[in-house]
């Protein structure tokens, strides 16, 4: 955080919540013109703090509201195994997010279904079809209890 001050932080923190506030409406907040609250804005999108915008969609909504953790262990460790399941991953659109983890498993999905039907059709029929998959494991969301997306600054 080398070079951030403190306008620079609640300018973070406020388009962490919402980032569809105006550039005046940013400025209003931090007690600042147009022009400066603008700059620093484009400072922070250009050295990498703030990667994208984006809408956040309610699964619910689009009846994709039953979330899975699938834990995936691949068949051997290797370079060409991991790209492959990589690569493979990155396709499914079920797939929400993808991380690589230490510990029992290789890898963490977050998948979004219709239902548990959806879901045993995603994985008979596409996770099933990822040949660098050497096991799963599931676990259902019973409930969200907080989902922030922010980073505590």
């Amino acid at each position: 955080m080398d070079g951030l001050d403190d306008i620079d932080l609640l300018l973070l923190k406020i388009l962490s919540d919402n980032s569809s506030y105006t550039t005046k409406e940013l400025a209003t907040k931090v007690n600042l013109s147009t022009s400066p609250v603008f700059e620093r804005v484009k400072r922070l999108e250009n050295n990498g703090y703030i990667k994208k915008y984006i809408a956040i969609l309610d699964a619910e909504k689009f009846n994709k509201g039953f979330i899975v953790f699938c834990n995936i262990r691949l068949k051997q460790h290797d370079r060409k195994i991991g790209n492959h399941f990589v690569k493979d991953i990155m396709q499914i659109d079920e797939v929400a997010e993808c991380y690589n983890v230490s510990g029992d498993y290789d890898f963490i999905l977050k998948v979004y279904a219709r239902d548990m039907k959806h879901y045993q059709d995603f994985v008979f029929n596409k996770l099933g079809s990822v040949e660098s998959i050497g096991s799963t494991h599931s676990t259902f969301v019973m409930a969200e209890i907080k989902n922030s997306h922010n980073i505590s600054l």
